[in-house]
């Protein structure tokens, strides 16, 4: 039903700024959730922001507070993450994800995703 795909990892310099895109394409539930998870190679996958799409209200892990924003074009179906003053430690591969309501978050992370893209590679070197 839903398909989602990123775009826009690059590798950029500590303190750059990088906007990650992600397309989405079948059905989405108008008070659904959508987020960005991020995953170092030999860490656990983290959560980075999440998005209420009904309410617009949005929550953010601590590490990324004041330097992410994620947000959403409804008409376009598609979900962004402006990232501003990378860090070495935001190095990982980016997914978004979505849930169907009820959706649930976690300091800042979505909580049973339904969906998910294939990631894009951001790496920030110092």
């Amino acid at each position: 039903q839903v398909h989602m795909q990123e775009s826009g990892g690059d590798s950029v310099q500590t303190g750059g700024s990088l906007t990650l895109s992600c397309a989405v394409s079948g059905y989405t539930h108008p008070n659904g959730c959508w987020a960005w998870f991020r995953q170092a190679p030999g860490k656990e996958r983290e959560g980075v922001a999440t998005i209420f799409t009904g309410g617009g209200s949005t929550y953010y892990t601590d590490s990324v507070k004041g330097r992410f924003t994620i947000s959403r074009d409804s008409a376009k179906k598609t979900l962004y993450l402006q990232m501003n003053s990378l860090k070495p430690e935001d190095t990982g591969m980016y997914y978004c994800a979505a849930a169907y309501p009820p959706c649930a978050v976690a300091s800042g992370s979505l909580e049973r995703p339904q969906y998910w893209g294939q990631g894009t590679q951001v790496t920030v070197s110092s």
